[in-house]
């Protein structure tokens, strides 16, 4: 079945349908990483989105339970260069033809993504459409337009636990809560094996609520950058700043230099990858991160505060990759703290739990 890709500006791509058979806009960004499809699709921060793997051949190492981020797809729809014919590794489970087809994905394939990233490195993150119904460029342009007006905004609520949820204790390290707006599977174990006791927070959990269930330390999960629930979030981090240790993440990092009285802003092509440097302002030792996000915080609606320190920059476009603040008690990241392999954790969770002093 023939499967369209039609960008905002009127760009067409022509391919094949390799999901379910269905229309779906959304904000259209790309992914460069080489492997992690299954990650990528079910990672809460892009729900909504269109993902376009720039990586040519997808499906090769088939799909398991265990790389599942969260508990389902969370993708508006993806395009990809090609479809592996058979898949190989003694961890799979399924085809990730089979993965698309439970998780009911749209999926377009034989899409020259090189082109297609090219036109968004070019013109800038848009939005898009995908369809596999056999309708006119005409009449989808309209339909996007007429989808634009209506986008969905509102993500947390679904992503989010609806209640506080302890999980299974590991140790006799800190209680930490996690509030919730789409933490990642990885980061969670990563946690746990530092011997952490988890404590998910539904993402209206206030600040009261909070401070009464008398924990060692908040985190502050990625997740959505669009949603409505973000305003009502901020005002929550700002009652907890200075009288818990927090950690922000990607979203959460935002949501703690906006509760600071800073703001974000929209970059033009977002960082969605696992290559991209850092390096700290003081000294020429950099670091490769992990990284899935397109607002990124406005260095000078932070005002020079002399209580943050930013400790990591892009190299890149110097955009700000985490800061500190050690009277007020929190580090928060822009990038995604992954594990660097070998079961190994990464080494902000560990300063964090320094910072709450268990």
């Amino acid at each position: 079945m023939k499967g369209i890709v039609l960008l905002e500006d009127g760009t067409y791509f022509e391919g094949i349908s390799l999901g379910k058979a269905d229309e779906r806009v959304g904000e259209v960004i790309l992914h460069t990483s080489v492997v992690g499809y299954q990650e990528i699709m079910t990672d809460p921060a892009n729900a909504g989105k269109i993902v376009v793997l720039t990586y040519p051949l997808i499906g090769n190492y088939g799909v398991a339970k265990k790389f599942y981020e969260s508990r389902k797809c969370w993708v508006e729809g993806l395009v990809i260069k090609e479809k592996s014919a058979i898949y190989s590794n003694w961890q799979a489970e399924d085809s990730f033809e089979g993965f698309v087809r439970q998780e009911e994905v749209t999926v377009i394939g034989e899409i020259d993504t090189r082109t297609l990233a090219v036109k968004i490195r070019d013109g800038g993150e848009m939005l898009g459409i995908l369809s596999s119904n056999g309708a006119e460029r005409k009449e989808l342009m309209k339909k996007l337009q007429e989808g634009k007006k209506r986008l969905k905004r509102d993500f947390i609520q679904d992503i989010s636990v609806k209640e506080v949820t302890k999980r299974e204790e590991r140790g006799s390290g800190p209680h930490l809560g996690i509030l919730d707006l789409g933490i990642l599977n990885s980061f969670i174990a990563q946690l746990t094996a530092l011997g952490c006791t988890i404590i998910l927070l539904p993402y209206r959990t206030s600040s009261e609520e909070i401070k009464s269930l008398h924990l060692d330390g908040v985190v502050i999960s990625g997740g959505p950058e669009e949603d409505e629930a973000l305003p009502g979030i901020v005002e929550a981090v700002k009652k907890l700043i200075g009288t818990i240790p927090l950690l922000g993440i990607s979203t959460g990092h935002q949501l703690i230099c906006r509760a600071l009285g800073g703001k974000v802003k929209k970059m033009k092509v977002g960082h969605h990858g696992v290559n991209y440097p850092v390096r700290s302002p003081s000294s020429y030792k950099g670091d490769i991160t992990v990284q899935n996000h397109s607002w990124v915080v406005d260095e000078p609606s932070l005002g020079g505060r002399s209580d943050v320190t930013i400790t990591l920059r892009n190299v890149n476009d110097e955009t700000i990759e985490e800061i500190e603040s050690v009277p007020l008690k929190f580090i928060s990241t822009q990038y995604y703290p992954a594990s660097p392999g070998c079961n190994e954790e990464h080494e902000v969770f560990k300063r964090f739990l320094a910072m709450t002093g268990k």
